[in-house]
């Protein structure tokens, strides 16, 4: 995953001329830096990103860098279509496993950024999906969120498993920007 770009390396993504890129750089409209003792342009990936975004301009290859992730995991249509309400597209992909099985195959597969175990699936399973995520080193910084249903009290396994836990019924607009908040703070980090 690339950090920093050149100045055609950003013509390219964009498909435009590298004295575009270098236009919109002198202008302001593109943020990054100069190399020191040279005229040599860089532009971070996120202020690409956000340029890109401000200026309705395809992301590209930068699509999946710039998208957040989530799985859900076993939730029920009510979840599912509350979070989905709650959740920008453009900001977010979400994907849906019905099993642990299937978790772990999406998992591996798309990377999430998070993932949220609803215990309705069952307390057992709910919690093996975790503890296999965290075990999994590629997955240390991924946000885990479990939804507890009414029955499930906190006692009797680790929370420490989850980043964050939330009891059902909860509000979906504060999921929603929990979500944002913990997976922005995670990319900001990567």
């Amino acid at each position: 995953m690339k950090t920093i770009f050149t100045t055609g390396q950003v013509a390219k993504i964009c498909k435009v001329a590298p004295r575009t890129v270098s236009k919109w750089f002198d202008s302001g409209r593109l943020r990054g830096y100069r190399i020191p003792g040279s005229q040599d342009r860089r532009i971070p990936r996120e202020h690409l990103i956000r340029f890109l975004k401000e200026h309705g301009m395809p992301l590209g290859e930068l699509e999946d860098e710039a998208m957040g992730k989530i799985l859900l995991v076993g939730s029920d249509l009510t979840t599912r279509s509350s979070l989905n309400e709650m959740i920008s597209n453009d900001d977010f992909k979400i994907e849906i496993a019905a099993s642990g099985f299937e978790a772990g195959i999406q998992a591996e597969s798309i990377h999430p950024d998070c993932v949220v175990v609803d215990f309705v699936m069952g307390r057992e399973e709910a919690l093996m999906i975790a503890q296999n995520l965290r075990r999994n080193t590629e997955f240390n910084e991924t946000v885990l969120i479990g939804l507890l249903s009414d029955d499930d009290n906190a006692s009797g396994f680790d929370r420490s498993v989850f980043s964050e836990t939330f009891r059902k019924p909860f509000d979906a607009a504060l999921l929603a920007e929990r979500i944002r908040t913990l997976v922005s703070r995670r990319k900001q980090l990567a």
